[in-house]
């Protein structure tokens, strides 16, 4: 009997790139790899999408997609840009080197254009010039960027000392600090003791890095209004 050959679409393609990526690093993801899970030849991946630069295009774009549709573009600019953050770090949390993806891409895709369209109306209603509008939107969207891949690499990297050291980070580094004198560590040693470090990549820190940013937007449009 004829094997039956694999039903392949560009969807079937997007949702097992979504699946690799979420069991390895997107330094481990090739097409060939993708090809192998799909169960055909690699050369066949090139019909759907010409490179894997224009298959991660399209993987971002899936991702601005599903921001806009969670997106709740009501209220002010501080509303609006404080929605936008937290929107856009809970659906970059929830895809897999997603962060990895929207930093390595251009703005060549749909979705893509409209999410970045989507940022700069949140701050239309200000003040503000159109280069500091662009700035504005660059500063939060790199801010919710760097602190969803800060965590992520921080649990890659436990789980590489796990493995390799059979024990937690913090005791190697508890040790390495009580090495160290007053003045090289001390103020270190005291906030990692009294588990300030913990606060890292929750809730309340991600609040807090956001609400320095609206501040900080909101003293310069006070100052171009005296």
């Amino acid at each position: 009997m004829k094997k039956k050959q694999p039903q392949i679409s560009e969807d079937r393609i997007l949702e097992v790139s979504w699946e690799l990526l979420g069991e390895e690093d997107i330094e481990k993801f090739s097409m060939r790899r993708l090809a192998d899970r799909l169960g055909i030849q690699a050369p066949s991946l090139y019909w759907y999408f010409k490179s894997k630069q224009n298959l991660y295009q399209r993987l971002a774009n899936q991702v601005s997609k599903v921001i806009l549709e969670e997106f709740d573009s009501e209220g002010d600019w501080k509303e609006q840009l404080t929605g936008l953050a937290v929107t856009v770090r809970n659906v970059l949390s929830r895809y897999p080197c997603s962060t990895q993806l929207m930093m390595i891409t251009l703005p060549h895709e749909p979705d893509i254009i409209r999410f970045t369209n989507r940022m700069l109306l949140c701050v239309e209603s200000t003040t503000l010039d159109q280069a500091q509008k662009m700035q504005v939107v660059t500063t939060l969207v790199n801010y919710v960027f760097y602190f969803v891949l800060d965590n992520y690499q921080h649990e890659r990297n436990v789980t590489a000392i796990l493995k390799d050291q059979g024990a937690p980070p913090g005791e190697e580094l508890i040790r390495l600090m009580d090495s160290m004198g007053e003045v090289d560590a001390g103020l270190f040693r005291r906030m990692f003791t009294n588990g300030l470090f913990e606060i890292m990549g929750t809730d309340e820190a991600f609040e807090f890095g956001l609400k320095l940013i609206l501040l900080g937007i909101e003293q310069v449009i006070k100052e171009q209004e005296k």
